[in-house]
């Protein structure tokens, strides 16, 4: 898979309502970084298990190999990407 397909079909998935998504990745490893104001009170784990949920046809396909995720309300974002250099 390319980047760009993970990051359409991220930014398509309307549970997440996301307001940003950023993938890189190799072809078959990923990091995404996502932002939705959806990721308020969640733990870590059910971030995650948003993010995934999209993307379980292309794990479960080995389309996707390895998925690293980031998951930010917008605020935590804005901290963050201070902090980082975004």
């Amino acid at each position: 898979m390319e980047n760009h397909e993970i990051k359409e079909v991220l930014m398509n998935a309307g549970d997440l309502a996301l307001d940003e998504a950023h993938v890189t990745g190799d072809g078959s490893h990923f990091q995404v970084i996502v932002v939705s104001g959806l990721f308020a009170g969640m733990s870590r784990i059910k971030k995650q298990q948003a993010v995934y949920a999209p993307l379980m046809e292309y794990i479960s396909d080995n389309r996707i190999h390895a998925l690293s995720i980031k998951a930010y309300t917008p605020e935590e974002w804005q901290r963050d990407r201070k902090l980082n250099g975004f």
